[in-house]
């Protein structure tokens, strides 16, 4: 979505770090594999992005004790101070884009992408469904903007 691009351009960071860094800033550190589920990305392309956001400063990565095959990150002073200097901005996007659309289609537009991300396009297709280009089995990671993290970074969160 080209107003959350534009807004994130001046710090150096993609709609996709956005989604991350949102994610762990509403729900603390979290195991990446929950990460990649919230932020609307396959756990390879999120895999790849954690190291870069390490060495940027923007999150931390530990293993629990507990648990070591577990990766666990969380968000840094830094990520955090990021995210405050966009909140603004990113309220006023969302605010826009209610009042144009409206209030209630917008909610209705946030259900219905909930419900299509929790989809499983994993397996074969369910008797009676369609398939064809476009349809069944595939990737969970969209690669529409719109479908990319609802609203690719803007959220319920956004509203004042």
């Amino acid at each position: 979505m080209g107003p959350i691009r534009d807004m994130l351009a001046s710090s150096g960071v993609n709609e996709q770090k956005w989604r991350i860094l949102r994610v762990l800033q509403e729900q603390g550190p979290l195991e990446l594999s929950q990460v990649a589920s919230e932020a609307c990305l396959l756990l390879s392309s999120l895999t790849r992005m954690v190291r870069p956001m390490e060495d940027e400063g923007l999150i931390v990565r530990s293993t629990p004790p507990e648990d070591r095959r577990k990766t666990v990150v969380a968000i840094t002073a830094a990520g955090e101070r990021l995210v405050r200097a966009h909140s603004g901005q990113s309220q006023a996007i969302f605010e826009q884009i209610e009042l144009q659309f409206g209030a209630e289609r917008l909610e209705q537009l946030l259900d219905l992408l909930q419900d299509l991300q929790s989809l499983d396009l994993r397996g074969p297709p369910h008797v009676g469904t369609q398939t064809g280009p476009g349809i069944g089995p595939g990737p969970a990671e969209s690669t529409s903007p719109l479908l990319s993290g609802g609203l690719a970074g803007i959220s319920r969160r956004d509203r004042p």
